[in-house]
């Protein structure tokens, strides 16, 4: 995609604003929590309040969550241009979501709309000893998600229209996620999405087809999301079945990097090797690099490489984000390779 002088943003993204807290825990706590390992799980507030009593004893670590917010902080962390619509309420956690975006320079429609009352979404996320996270999460105010969040000029001056799976379970997340990707189509922007989770696809596929419509320039999932969403194990198929639905598919596969899939072709670039500690947040920044390299004029094969490397990174430590120390040094080891 070439840098085009006349957007202000190289991605707008609407999603889900969720406040992390991350814990480690073994298999059998899990179990016996009744949580389900490796996927998300929407929760009520009487689940959520069930689940803080079993970890009270339990030390977490809290960030800025949500799949596309930590994409656009992925992106601006990296020194491209982002706005992000989602939705808080009028609490500690909504302005700590609020404050933790400024931070990361990513531009908000939280600045722009006031809070609503109720509790901002939270995320509890339980990461087992091997590497796996199993999300419970709470949407809360994110639950009301519309419209009113959309900046439809802001959208028009993108370069890259984002949508999370995840809204596909939201009704009127879902409605602002579509109409959002109408404005962006009218003015050529380009229209990028992920499949998020297998739970969106078992339980919210009209929703995800919805957002794919007629077609998207960018879609992003893991090799379990293309599985179950192709009913098939083989790379092949589910490579042709992936291509109709968008001109790029990133399909990434954990150790043994990612595929891109473009129409026949398909080019494997190998992950960086690393000792995984934590898959939280791996997807969301392997596409926040990927679409920040293409914004920036690289080719796909070079995007994939820093999405890798920065994936890498996020999955040898504890947490969904990295300090921009940490993004610099991958940062400057990509302008090294694509000068060389």
């Amino acid at each position: 995609m070439a840098n085009d002088s006349r957007s202000t943003y190289d991605l707008y993204a609407i999603g889900n604003a969720l406040v992390d807290s991350e814990y480690e825990v073994t298999d059998a706590q899990l179990q016996a929590m009744g949580v389900d390992k490796r996927h998300m799980t929407l929760i009520d507030s009487a689940r959520r309040a069930q689940l803080l009593d079993q970890l009270q004893n339990m030390g977490s670590r809290r960030t800025g969550g949500g799949s596309a917010g930590n994409t656009v902080v992925a992106l601006a962390q990296l020194g491209g241009k982002a706005f992000y619509s989602c939705r808080v309420a009028d609490d500690e956690l909504g302005a700590f979501y609020t404050q933790d975006l400024i931070a990361n320079g990513v531009a908000t429609n939280l600045t722009q709309n006031a809070p609503s009352p109720g509790q901002t979404g939270s995320c509890m996320v339980m990461v087992t000893p091997d590497a796996e996270r199993s999300m419970s999460t709470f949407l809360g105010a994110t639950a009301e998600l519309d419209h009113t969040a959309l900046h439809k000029q802001a959208i028009a001056k993108s370069r890259i229209y984002y949508m999370e799976g995840y809204l596909a379970a939201s009704p009127t997340g879902l409605q602002a996620a579509l109409q959002g990707r109408q404005i962006a189509k009218e003015a050529g922007v380009a229209l990028a999405t992920t499949l998020s989770d297998v739970s969106m696809i078992n339980f919210c596929r009209p929703g995800l087809d919805a957002m794919v419509g007629e077609g998207l320039d960018y879609l992003f999932c893991n090799e379990e999301e293309a599985q179950v969403w192709c009913n098939s194990q083989d790379l092949q198929t589910i490579s042709q079945q992936l291509s109709q639905l968008a001109r790029t598919v990133c399909l990434t596969r954990g150790p043994q990097g990612c595929v891109v899939i473009e129409g026949a072709q398909q080019t494997i670039v190998p992950a960086a090797p690393v000792k995984s500690l934590d898959t939280n947040g791996a997807g969301d920044m392997f596409a926040g690099a990927f679409m920040y390299a293409v914004t920036q004029g690289h080719s796909h094969t070079q995007a994939a490489w820093l999405a890798n490397q920065t994936a890498a990174q996020v999955v040898s430590q504890y947490g969904n984000r990295l300090t921009l120390d940490a993004m610099g040094s991958i940062k400057a080891r990509f302008e090294q390779q694509v000068i060389a």
